[in-house]
């Protein structure tokens, strides 16, 4: 399905008394709106109708698109992010609305995230998409330099009664329940009182990348699952962690390190969409490790499933690209030559990419994903 133009500083603790913690106010309060108890029992029980889900697909600026997502939910995602969209190019691009956005009955729990600096802005781009999912996300996490230079993202953390005013405008207009996507601040009271903000604000439910905004090289910098239990212990709505998983091992230390109600990953996904289904890369394989074996499963079968999901539902070929250079990388280490001549197809096809698929099996490569034998 896709949507087309007529489609829809906190440098003190907050006192006592502002807090969303208060068990004998009535449900709606005087200014029509759900008080926070009211706000916070409907937010479970929205989280308990999708299932809980606890494996789910990041948002990544363009790379969790729906043939992405459909081929991740096959290998056990239980609910996905759609990639970062832009609110106001969005609005104003029907080309924008007609190839970003796309969904399917079968892609849902579905969180559609939009990055923005403009309440107004935001909400014409939520509505619009309202009626094809489960959460509209605010994007305020991206670190990268075009966020800086956008004003959105993680810089938005300088500019807080913006992000307030965001929330609670998508808050008191939509019907769907709204999730923000966040870092931390350096310092963890910050980072409390920033996600207590966005809870009382409205916030249905809140995802924390365990980096902060100037840690941006995830394979160096560990994320930090302590702050994100804290966050978790600090707030009364679900909470997803994002941040060091690479196999299923992580997924369980994670839950059980930070209490989240699920986790997010993204650049493992990349590699390998079948992590949810309990594969692994030979990276994290570890030497002598009992009871791991041949999953009967390599990246070049991802590649090919992910292909056919693209010709039933089309997306940009930018993004098809991305998706085969990141699942084939090591394949294409092996034999450059493939890579080199994938580089240089200016316009591709499917029959290209098929041909090359079949290239590189009869060059003899073999990078099986693993499973643990349980």
């Amino acid at each position: 399905m896709a949507l087309d133009s007529t489609t829809q500083t906190l440098t003190d603790s907050p006192a006592e008394e502002d807090l969303c913690s208060k068990p004998t106010e009535p449900v709606v309060g005087p200014n029509g709106y759900l008080t926070c108890d009211a706000r916070i029992e409907r937010a479970w029980a929205h989280w308990k109708m999708l299932g809980e889900p606890k494996l789910i697909v990041a948002p990544m600026v363009d790379n969790s698109e729906l043939p992405f997502r459909l081929l991740c939910r096959k290998y056990g995602a239980e609910a996905a992010y759609t990639p970062m969209l832009h609110s106001r190019i969005f609005n104003e691009n029907d080309k924008c609305r007609s190839q970003e956005f796309t969904t399917c009955k079968e892609d849902r729990p579905l969180f559609v995230q939009f990055c923005a600096n403009d309440p107004d802005t935001l909400l014409e781009a939520a509505r619009r998409v309202e009626p094809y999912c489960d959460y509209v996300d605010i994007n305020l996490g991206c670190p990268q330099r075009i966020a800086k230079r956008g004003n959105y993202g993680a810089f938005l953390m300088d500019k807080l009664p913006l992000v307030k005013s965001m929330v609670e405008k998508l808050v008191q207009n939509l019907n769907v329940p709204v999730s923000c996507k966040i870092r931390l601040f350096p310092d963890l009271q910050d980072t409390l009182n920033y996600a207590k903000m966005l809870e009382d604000a409205g916030c249905s439910l809140l995802a924390v990348h365990g980096r902060t905004r100037d840690e941006k090289d995830g394979k160096k910098i560990r994320a930090n699952w302590n702050a994100i239990r804290a966050v978790k212990n600090a707030l009364r709505i679900p909470v997803l962690a994002n941040g060091n998983i690479r196999h299923m091992d992580d997924v369980k230390h994670c839950l059980e390190e930070t209490g989240a109600d699920g986790v997010l990953s993204a650049e493992t996904l990349l590699e390998n969409p079948a992590l949810f289904a309990g594969f692994r890369t030979v990276d994290w394989v570890s030497d002598g490790e009992d009871g791991v074996q041949d999953g009967k499963l390599d990246q070049a079968d991802l590649v090919v499933e992910y292909l056919k999901l693209c010709e039933k539902y089309p997306v940009p070929w930018r993004m098809i690209r991305a998706h085969v250079h990141k699942m084939l990388g090591e394949w294409f280490r092996i034999h450059p030559q493939v890579r080199d001549d994938f580089n240089a197809q200016y316009i591709l096809t499917f029959k290209f990419l098929y041909d090359m698929v079949n290239r590189l099996r009869e060059l003899g490569v073999s990078r099986p994903l693993y499973v643990k034998n349980t």
